[in-house]
């Protein structure tokens, strides 16, 4: 059974074989900040077309939720989110140990034991 570290480690491996193959098929340049422009445009891009997806047209009659349009729409945006992650020399490792410092930062603020205030539950009652 693969780990979900794996999985993201896998998902990093592909991507990085991905844009390499697509810079050099589509003779592509740009230092890392043009990179990561790119890359935020891209997933603003999918955002949008993430948020038609979920009715947030208040202005128009609903449609039924499309599960599949909206998982290929988070994909999306994970396949540019971990190309950017790539461009900035980060890996699977660096990102999953940020996620998890971050998670616990996170739990902290709404604890109220974080030094940032605004955060903490008990301080909105």
């Amino acid at each position: 059974m693969t780990s979900t570290k794996d999985k993201l480690e896998h998902i990093f491996a592909l991507q990085k074989a991905f844009d390499e193959e697509l810079v050099k098929q589509r003779q592509l340049d740009g230092d890392m900040e043009t990179w990561i422009q790119r890359e935020i445009l891209a997933i603003i891009s999918e955002l949008a077309e993430l948020l038609d997806e979920v009715n947030f047209k208040w202005w128009k009659n609903p449609q039924p939720l499309n599960m599949s349009a909206i998982e290929e729409e988070l994909v999306d945006i994970l396949h540019f989110y971990v190309g950017m992650c790539l461009k900035a020399g980060f890996d699977a490792d660096a990102i999953y140990q940020a996620y998890l410092d971050k998670n616990k930062e996170n739990i902290r603020r709404q604890a109220g034991l974080s030094e940032k205030d605004g955060y903490s539950i008990a301080e909105k009652r």
